[in-house]
């Protein structure tokens, strides 16, 4: 007689789509990233506008500018500090408070701005012209900062004279490189442009690489408008002398940076995998 067993069987109910099961966890990441984001874009407002009276006062006379560095610094480790965002600052050589030096970085994202509001001398940014038109910071950054249009002959001469004002007056320069948020491949750099490597020759003051690894994990460049928790770093390396050089020798120090920041955001963000 033949027989017979009963061989039991999955019903589909037993065995969900991974995409199926899956999708609750994916909705609620996305939804804490939202809430998270709404949440530090919020943050960064309430703390500017807490400060903005304050910046508004000291760039009312020349010689209270100064203490807006001092304002930058407390902007940033306030707004980072309520998101929740470690910040490590590392220092490869001696940065001195009354040396005049171009801090030269990447730049991936908008938040390298407010990171870069923590090193330690005082300095003013050397930025686009469009950045005025931004709605009260832009009113703040054109009274403190130098701004360039790179298509006007007359705005670069006018920038060469307000640098050169600027260390006389025994203020820093910092520059982002790649001329603003343009690669599309992070850790990788766009190429650089020559603005902060004839800054620093000109004026023969040392150039200090700066390194920001993993800004672009946080706040993504471009438009890409949401934050994801993640520490930040900075990094200052060893300033480079530019006495003795000429505009002949931009492009070999333009290489040399390029390169030493490139090998160092390749180890920083694979020393994360």
């Amino acid at each position: 007689m033949a027989k017979f067993c009963l061989i039991p069987t999955q019903t589909r109910s037993e065995s969900p789509s991974p995409l199926i099961s899956d999708f609750p966890t994916f909705a609620a990441m996305k939804l804490r990233q939202k809430l998270y984001s709404v949440y530090g874009f919020s943050m960064f407002a309430l703390v500017f506008l807490a400060l903005l009276p304050f910046f508004i006062l000291f760039i009312q006379r020349k010689r209270w500018h100064r203490y807006t560095h001092t304002l930058n610094q407390l902007w940033a480790e306030i707004f980072l500090f309520l998101v929740g965002i470690p910040v490590k600052r590392e220092f490869r050589a001696p940065i001195h408070k009354n040396t005049s030096y171009v801090f030269c970085a990447n730049h991936f994202s908008w938040l390298d701005i407010v990171l870069m509001g923590l090193a330690p001398p005082y300095f003013v940014f050397i930025g686009k012209k469009s950045l005025a038109k931004a709605p009260l910071f832009g009113y703040m950054y054109s009274k403190l900062h130098i701004l360039v249009d790179r298509h006007s002959a007359k705005s670069r001469y006018e920038t060469y004279v307000r640098c050169k004002e600027a260390v006389e007056a025994g203020k820093s320069i910092t520059m982002f490189a790649e001329g603003g948020i343009r690669t599309d491949h992070p850790p990788h750099m766009a190429p650089f442009k020559d603005g902060a490597f004839r800054v620093a020759i000109e004026q023969q003051i040392p150039l200090v690489p700066v390194t920001i690894p993993f800004n672009w994990k946080i706040l993504p460049g471009k438009d890409k408008l949401y934050v994801t928790w993640h520490r930040a770093k900075i990094i200052f390396h060893e300033p480079i002398p530019t006495t003795g050089l000429t505009l002949d020798d931009v492009e070999s120090l333009k290489n040399r940076v390029f390169d030493l920041i490139q090998e160092e955001l390749l180890i920083q963000n694979r020393d994360e995998n």
